[in-house]
């Protein structure tokens, strides 16, 4: 009996091995923020391959390949200490003749630098043949002069094939507002820029917040928020996509043409209203299902130190809209004796743009923030939970599964681990992935 227990123990112990193995370093040094995407990409090379960037402690911005075939990871830097803080790590976009376009900004600009910087490899899929930067500022002095406040952060650029391979980009940009520019020459020239969303009376404080998703073929999809969780005590999600020159809501109605933008939260689909009792929200993710209706993925905070992570699914009449599970309160090392600075930053949640059944969560485990899947067959109303990690020494949050999934390809997840994060400008950490059955 006590050789087959040993037997036993040793297989598992090596089981266990085996499953710790699975977990491997992109970076010893690397944060990302969750507003600046597709933080990660599949590209076409028949190798397989991931495209991700991040920035380091010391504020230089990073590109980096995985080869999924051999896990061989390759770097290059693409912009040197352009700022201590996560908000400012790059995204990415495959383009026609397979080079690889990376974005990025400042974290709202100052006297050392404001714009949108852009980045073009010089040979398909290359991350070693990345051209030197390219800053602009998108604004006209009408813009500005109607919007009043001059600032850039966060860039997310897409490619609807439907439109002649016209590249969207979207940021924070002229007015404090979600601003878009497009390029019908991959990303050479750029239009003028637009608001796209507004409060009703114009507030240069105010900031909506925004994740986007895209086909790659016709329509961009938005979900937003009235503004920052800490500013707004009633933060609420709303949902729209882009489509053939307009916006439309969730049934199709049409919002605004191009020509007729900005357009208020409140003219969008209502996601979540907020409530006093049941708290603000703020987002994390959004992935069409295979009938193109949107599933969205976002918290709610009925105190700051109660996070709670909600799913909804647009059913075709309306949002069914349903509890994952409580995560815990912020990750930030708030330093003893000290308020925390940011309340409202909860591990993450990502959605599997192949199968948006499946979800993946950073939540607290035993004081720790660990990474969970989660699998619903019923919209939502009831989940599988399976661990991904567990008995970790330090916090697993912001997890991503990359943008442009392909049937076939490897199922892969990216995510942060903190040796130290007290803040967005101070922060030690790694970036993980994991092949995932």
């Amino acid at each position: 009996m006590m050789r087959i227990s040993l037997l036993i123990f040793t297989f598992l112990s090596f089981i266990s091995t085996l499953s710790a193995q699975t977990v491997s370093t992109l970076t010893n040094d690397g944060a990302w923020c969750w507003f600046s995407d597709p933080r990660a990409i599949y590209t076409s090379n028949k190798n397989g391959q991931i495209v991700t960037g991040w920035v380091t402690k010391t504020g230089d911005i990073l590109a980096a390949s995985l080869d999924l075939k051999s896990g061989k990871v390759i770097s290059k830097v693409l912009y040197t200490q352009l700022e201590i803080d996560d908000h400012d790590n790059p995204a990415f976009l495959q383009l026609p003749n397979n080079r690889i376009l990376a974005q990025y900004t400042w974290h709202g600009g100052s006297k050392n630098g404001m714009g949108v910087i852009q980045n073009t490899t010089l040979q398909p899929w290359d991350i070693t043949t990345f051209s030197d930067s390219l800053v602009f500022k998108p604004q006209t002095p009408a813009l500005l002069e109607k919007f009043k406040r001059e600032t850039y952060t966060y860039a997310n650029p897409f490619m609807l094939s439907g439109e002649n391979n016209k590249i969207f980009s979207f940021g924070r940009w002229v007015g404090f507002k979600p601003n878009l520019i497009t390029s019908t020459d991959n990303g050479k020239t750029w239009s003028d820029p637009m608001v796209v969303i507004t409060s009703k009376e114009l507030n240069t404080n105010n900031r909506p917040y925004v994740k986007y998703y895209s086909d790659g073929k016709s329509r961009i999809h938005l979900i937003f928020t009235d503004g920052h969780p800490n500013a707004e005590p009633l933060n609420s999600v709303y949902y729209c996509y882009y489509e053939k020159g307009a916006f439309w809501r969730a049934d199709g109605s049409k919002i605004a043409n191009m020509d007729q933008l900005p357009f208020h939260p409140s003219d969008a689909s209502i996601v979540y209203k907020a409530t006093a009792e049941t708290g603000k929200a703020w987002i994390f993710d959004i992935v069409p299902d295979r009938k193109g209706r949107p599933v969205v993925a976002y918290t709610r905070y009925p105190t700051n130190q109660q996070h709670q992570y909600y799913y909804a699914v647009w059913d075709g009449q309306k949002w069914n809209d349903n509890h994952l599970t409580d995560s815990g309160k912020w990750f930030p090392q708030t330093p003893e004796g000290k308020k925390e600075r940011e309340e409202n930053y909860s591990g993450g949640l990502t959605i599997d743009p192949l199968d948006p059944s499946v979800v993946y969560f950073s939540h607290e485990v035993n004081n720790v923030f660990e990474i969970s899947k989660g699998e619903t067959r019923d919209l939502g109303k009831s989940w599988k939970i399976t661990p991904i990690t567990r008995n970790s020494e330090f916090d697993n949050v912001r997890p991503v599964i990359p943008r442009y999934k392909k049937k076939g390809d490897k199922n892969v997840l990216l995510w942060m681990r903190n040796r130290k994060y007290v803040h967005y400008t101070d922060y030690d950490s790694d970036i993980l992935w994991k092949i995932l059955p």
